[in-house]
């Protein structure tokens, strides 16, 4: 018999939500934390190729650092949504978002627009009923599993309603809603789960939301993170309202746990009671640590009327006023923060659309299907403001004693709300610059431009801002518009060797590399492989110091093998930018020797040969230098030799101490191996002196 047919799922459907609601733990100390300014969103039941594509086209280009992407394990058959959270096998060859190769594409994909993916593991229980799983795996109710068997679980006992506010044993280690408590404080159960993450870690997951942590001890649950490979990122998820057995805080030492009070009381106030309260919204509402929260306006769980929150909750069904309870959450500083990205619902146990969301070239978010909310402007746009904000703190605070706020981040960003009926027009303080600023709540902002309204703080730092009612305005430094009357201050110009080559950052590029070949002189730089040498970054420019002065050089800048330049020649002007060569100087550099791009030769640079052996085209073949890495070897017969006062020398711009040389007559006639050693740079009458002793001076 199908589990969707199974006599246990009535109850099963109204209590699953609540038990296991999504969030995302990080471990304090031993695994990563999220940036300040990072937001991430859970595309609830989408597919794995669809996620790939909005990686591409809207998550990665919008800011988005993370996305929380549904149980990929195999599952139970049926379609209500919380099938997902019944695993038969702990393998992702097939589930209902798609393939194992599927999968991996979608992390890949993802990785490259720079968001991470952080899968829902569900841990603390196996399927109810018996069958056979979206691979083709049979399970037994609490008896046969391909991983598990009947001694891998708790004894039998089931939670009953009191128990949640006095029994913390039986939350943990009784059944949920009648699902199979895996018995997490067993070895092979641990390392089979262990076993599970990991294969997802291998194939670039960055993170996990433990599901149902509030079912598990604490101490199991470290007991299995503990063996993970690298430094994921984890959130648990525990439901913590007051005045139960099991609280959030003792989770903390496991990573970032989810704040379900955050969401109640974030509704309450936008639909019931004032926003001038939200004044000190964080810790001092009994919330945990805001440096250990998951917050989020609704889940796939409270959004249904499941777990906490009741119908304090705002979903996308409460349109602007769940705009602006998500521009608050994204503009406040406390918690990571989770945008819920939904599909159209009226059955509160009805699973997602079949159509996809990328459909043959055509976005089908908005209707009846997909609701995207993270695609929402208001929602969107506010990723980019939290990015720009960081940690810095809220100043300028502004409320008209009810439901009219501003506030501001620091110097980075303001924001406006206004959730009256009425206009609210005003003049605000802020500590942003004087410029001109895209309200990013009506508008998009894109290289320098905005398509929606334009606000101008002056040079006191004060914005004019007129607001509908139910509406909302935010700006902030990285979506600056116009010219600045008053620019700040330039910083001080970079030192920089004489020698270095550099590239603006124009370029877009995220990791640039410099390939070279064909040096002149010739020999004075051994040619590298593709893609090239990684460029050190230089305030807005990437440089290289070849370590030897050149007058020439072939190059192509690229993108770690990536995105390239054409063939460029350098000549001598050692700056990149704008599609033209510029010396170091014109692109803001301090050049260390203060009046030229290459330093002038001097005793312990400039190499001198007498030329007894009568060559009559002299070259010099170097290599191993010392100190190491300053000059690259040559490739033979060397570089040409310059006759200077009846001597034939070369300039090898570095300062050395030793060096191996074979002089040779352009590949023919040579000497034997030579070593210049303790900084006599000339060879006179078979020996080696210092180049005054020559009567030779460098030029």
């Amino acid at each position: 018999m199908q589990n969707h047919n199974n006599p246990l799922l009535p109850r099963l459907c109204h209590w699953l939500a609540g038990a296991l609601s999504i969030t995302l733990l990080s471990i304090s100390g031993a695994f990563a934390q999220p940036a300040p300014g990072d937001t991430f969103v859970h595309l609830f039941e989408w597919r794995w190729s669809d996620i790939a594509t909005e990686c591409e086209q809207h998550l990665g280009p919008k800011g988005y650092a993370g996305i929380q992407v549904s149980p990929p394990q195999e599952h139970i058959q049926g379609d209500a949504w919380w099938t997902r959270y019944q695993p038969v096998s702990f393998t992702i060859d097939n589930s209902r978002s798609g393939t194992r190769a599927e999968f991996i594409d979608m992390v890949q994909r993802c990785d490259a627009a720079g968001v991470d993916i952080y899968v829902d593991a569900v841990i603390n229980h196996t399927a109810a009923g018996s069958g056979v799983g979206t691979n083709g795996s049979n399970y037994s109710y609490g008896t046969s599993y391909p991983e598990f068997s009947t001694n891998d679980f708790h004894a039998p006992c089931d939670i009953s309603g009191s128990d949640y506010a006095s029994n913390a044993w039986a939350v943990r280690n009784c059944r949920l809603v009648g699902l199979p408590d895996l018995d997490t404080g067993a070895e092979y159960v641990r390392q089979t789960l262990a076993n599970y993450l990991n294969d997802l870690i291998n194939i670039g997951v960055k993170g996990f939301r433990l599901d149902a942590s509030k079912h598990m001890s604490p101490t199991d649950i470290n007991a299995i993170t503990s063996r993970l490979n690298g430094n994921p990122y984890i959130f648990q998820e525990v439901i913590d309202l007051g005045g139960e057995a099991v609280s959030a805080g003792e989770y903390l030492s496991g990573g970032d746990v989810t704040e379900f009070r955050y969401s109640a009381e974030l509704g309450n106030q936008f639909k019931n009671g004032q926003l001038n309260w939200l004044q000190n919204f964080g810790e001092s509402w009994g919330f945990i640590s805001g440096g250990s929260a998951v917050v989020f306006t609704d889940n796939h769980d409270n959004q249904r009327g499941h777990g906490a929150g009741g119908s304090n909750v705002l979903t996308y069904k409460d349109g602007s006023l769940y705009d602006l309870s998500n521009v608050f959450m994204l503009a406040w500083p406390y918690g990571y923060p989770k945008v819920m990205s939904s599909f159209d619902f009226s059955d509160s146990e009805a699973g997602p659309p079949s159509a996809p969301v990328h459909n043959n070239g055509n976005l089908n978010c908005y209707g009846s299907d997909w609701k995207c909310e993270h695609r929402w402007r208001p929602i969107a746009n506010m990723v980019a403001f939290r990015s720009a904000v960081g940690d810095q703190p809220v100043n300028n605070w502004w409320d008209n004693g009810s439901n009219q706020i501003a506030f501001g981040r620091g110097d980075a960003g303001f924001v406006i709300i206004n959730r009256e009926g009425n206009q609210l027009t005003r003049t605000f303080s802020t500590n942003l610059p004087e410029g001109e600023y895209c309200n990013v709540i009506d508008g998009d902002f894109d290289n320098g431009s905005c398509s929606g309204e334009i606000l101008w703080v002056n040079a006191q730092g004060q914005v004019d801002v007129s607001l509908d009612g139910m509406t909302a305005a935010a700006i902030h430094r990285d979506a600056r518009v116009g010219t600045d009357p008053e620019p700040e201050p330039e910083p001080e110009p970079d030192t920089i060797n004489a020698n270095s080559i550099c590239l603006s950052n124009q370029t877009g590029y995220s990791n640039p590399h410099i390939y070279y070949w064909s040096p002149s002189p010739s020999g004075a730089l051994a040619s590298t492989t593709w893609p090239g040498e990684a460029m050190t970054a230089q305030g807005d420019y990437h440089c290289f110091d070849p370590g030897v002065a050149l007058s020439s050089l072939n190059i192509v800048f690229n993108d770690n093998g990536g995105a390239q330049t054409s063939d460029l020649t350098y000549t001598g002007d050692g700056c990149y930018s704008n599609g033209q060569w510029q010396s170091l100087e014109q692109c803001g550099f301090t050049v260390d020797d203060g009046t030229q791009t290459s330093p002038s030769p001097s005793e312990s640079t400039y190499v001198c040969y007498d030329n007894a052996n009568g060559f009559s085209n002299p070259h010099m073949h170097f290599w191993n230098a010392s100190p190491s890495g300053v000059l690259a070897d040559s490739n033979w017969p060397g570089v040409v030799l310059e006759a200077n006062n009846g001597f034939y020398c070369y300039d090898t711009g570095a300062e050395l101490t030793d060096l191996n040389v074979v002089f040779n007559d352009n590949g023919g006639a040579q000497t034997a191996d030579l070593t210049m050693t303790g900084g006599n740079t000339c060879y006179q009458n078979g020996q080696w002196t210092a180049l005054s002793n020559c009567g030779v001076s460098a030029p």
